[in-house]
């Protein structure tokens, strides 16, 4: 008997929409739902014989309280029957959605797995949920046992990407530069339709009336080095910007992964299987380093090299982590985030994981390439690694 496969049916993604922007009157759990029904309606399959819901959402208050992976079943067409969880794994919470949809495959105990995630960054604000407590004057997210170990410290993405930025030797030039890179990739890509397989499109309302989302709304198509160079610094003494960082955006996203048994009893046709699975940890601090390590340990269990890889997607939280990634890894530049990517189509958080998935399979496919790596940094030092292979 052959070793187990999981395989990716299908992978999709809401166009992004910017903070206060055309997703604004979507409420969470229903941009989820409209991703729930359309992996659903695409494949084919009866939604009763889905097994199980996976929702990586990172900002688990209010409208995205109360188990939002349930409520988008609940809100979608599925049936009632169709259990559901909610994972934070940070900005990674999806694509770790990926790993354990993949692993109940695997291990034979489900046969048909959603993944997904969602992020109203505008109806949830990043960094809510602790706000709130802190203007309670109720404790924070750090214990004194944390403070103990790691006195005086800071835990911040930003100084990460700093921190990051400095043991690189990556200056503010070069971080701009790929910022602007990053918006020309995405410009062109959505000019050709290369995310049209992708994209659900949602129903919005807008001063005209009616219209449809299916175009990310964080794209620059007139970004320009000077634009972008004349963006404030968010520290003095820093190279980090709002223009070389990922936008803040509203969006959601879903991937169907199933088991060999379930490819044949529904008669599915796959995109791509699994090929390999990694998660690592390492230092909270600088934090946004650890996708480097993890590429490493990935291609190492995998018995691959870089150069066997075809695509890749490393999260653009900030320009520091995929140059970063670049310089250690020393893939070619040419074939990392040949779309785009966060910096300039916006990275929903809990949803990026999906999100990065669902323009992988698809760029594959229709570039005609055979492996796909994809890789995000997440806070606390954490980093996911998923290598895809296109059938």
């Amino acid at each position: 008997m052959g070793a187990a496969t999981a395989y990716i049916v299908d992978a999709v993604r809401t166009a992004g929409g910017r903070r206060g922007g055309r997703l604004a009157g979507w409420h969470p759990v229903d941009m989820a739902a409209a991703t729930l029904d359309a992996i659903v309606a695409r494949s084919g399959i009866d939604p009763a014989a889905i097994d199980d819901v996976i929702m990586g959402c990172v900002g688990q208050g209010g409208e995205q309280g109360f188990q939002v992976g349930r409520g988008a079943v609940l809100a979608s067409s599925l049936p009632e029957s169709v259990p559901a969880v909610t994972i934070d794994r940070q900005c990674g919470s999806s694509q770790q959605a990926i790993q354990f949809a993949a692993q109940a495959v695997l291990s034979g105990t489900q046969d048909v797995v959603i993944a997904a995630g969602v992020e109203s960054m505008t109806r949830v604000p990043m960094g809510s949920t602790v706000a709130l407590f802190a203007q309670a004057g109720l404790g924070g997210p750090k214990s004194p046992r944390q403070e103990a170990r790691y006195p005086g410290v800071q835990f911040s993405q930003f100084l990460g990407a700093e921190l990051v930025a400095r043991k690189h030797g990556l200056g503010r030039a070069a971080l701009d530069a790929y910022a602007l890179e990053s918006h020309r990739r995405a410009a062109a890509a959505t000019e050709r339709g290369d995310f049209d397989a992708e994209i659900v499109p949602l129903t919005i309302d807008t001063p005209e009336g009616p219209a449809i989302h299916v175009r990310d709304e964080g794209i620059r198509f007139d970004a320009t080095a000077e634009s972008i160079g004349s963006v404030k610094l968010l520290a003095e003494d820093g190279v980090i910007s709002a223009a070389n960082a990922s936008q803040i955006c509203d969006g959601a996203s879903a991937a169907l992964i199933v088991s060999e048994a379930a490819l044949k009893a529904h008669g599915l046709t796959p995109l791509a299987r699994i090929h390999h699975l990694t998660v690592t940890a390492g230092d909270p601090v600088i934090m946004l380093e650890e996708p480097l390590f993890a590429t490493d340990r990935a291609l190492r269990r995998a018995g691959m090299t870089i150069d066997e890889i075809d695509l890749f997607e490393v999260n653009e939280a900030f320009a520091s982590v995929p140059l970063a990634w670049l310089r250690h890894t020393g893939a070619d530049p040419a074939r990392l985030n040949v779309n785009g990517g966060a910096i300039a189509l916006g990275h929903p958080l809990g949803a990026s994981g999906t999100k990065l998935m669902a323009t992988l399979v698809h760029a594959l496919r229709k570039r005609g390439k055979r492996y796909g790596l994809q890789t995000m940094c997440e806070g606390g030092g954490i980093a996911n690694v998923t290598i895809v292979e296109r059938l």
